[in-house]
């Protein structure tokens, strides 16, 4: 699992945007300036619908005054179901929703949760950190069913 002091990697993925998806560079969007990085199950999960995105969404403004240059929303579903999830979470330019249709990122920092049983496939544990020049300064990983750690209030009283 990725640790402080890590570098976060470098990959292509896809941003969900108002104008339709488009590939994103990891090492661009992570890792210049400071960066929030949050993840979640998955999109339209209720947890997740309810708690998680807005919290960000609603802080962002907070985030920004700390010095937090973008919020980034991670989640193992593909650009178009995020973007959906944008319009439906009214997210605009708080939070960017970033997929990782094939769980490659998720796994290749070790936070991958294996949801096959329950139909899901494989998703991402929810957590949180914080980036600076694209390496982790702050990790904040839920214990399995939580949501104390990564939402949005506890991630902005660490900065």
């Amino acid at each position: 699992m990725i640790k402080l002091g890590d570098k976060l990697p470098a990959m292509k993925l896809m941003i969900a945007t108002g104008e339709g998806p488009r590939e994103a560079d990891t090492a661009e969007l992570l890792g210049q300036g400071k960066v929030v990085l949050f993840a979640v199950p998955g999109a339209f999960t209720p947890t997740c619908s309810a708690k998680h995105v807005p919290g960000f969404v609603k802080l962002a403004p907070e985030f920004k005054a700390k010095g937090v240059e973008r919020i980034v929303c991670l989640a193992v579903n593909d650009a178009f179901v995020l973007g959906a999830w944008a319009k439906d979470q009214k997210s605009g330019d708080a939070v960017i929703m970033l997929a990782d249709g094939s769980a490659a990122f998720t796994k290749a920092l070790g936070l991958e949760l294996d949801l096959t049983a329950r139909g899901m496939g494989v998703r991402s544990q929810r957590f949180a950190l914080i980036a600076e020049e694209g390496v982790v300064t702050r990790l904040f990983v839920e214990e399995p069913g939580g949501f104390e750690v990564s939402r949005a209030e506890a991630v902005l009283e660490a900065l």
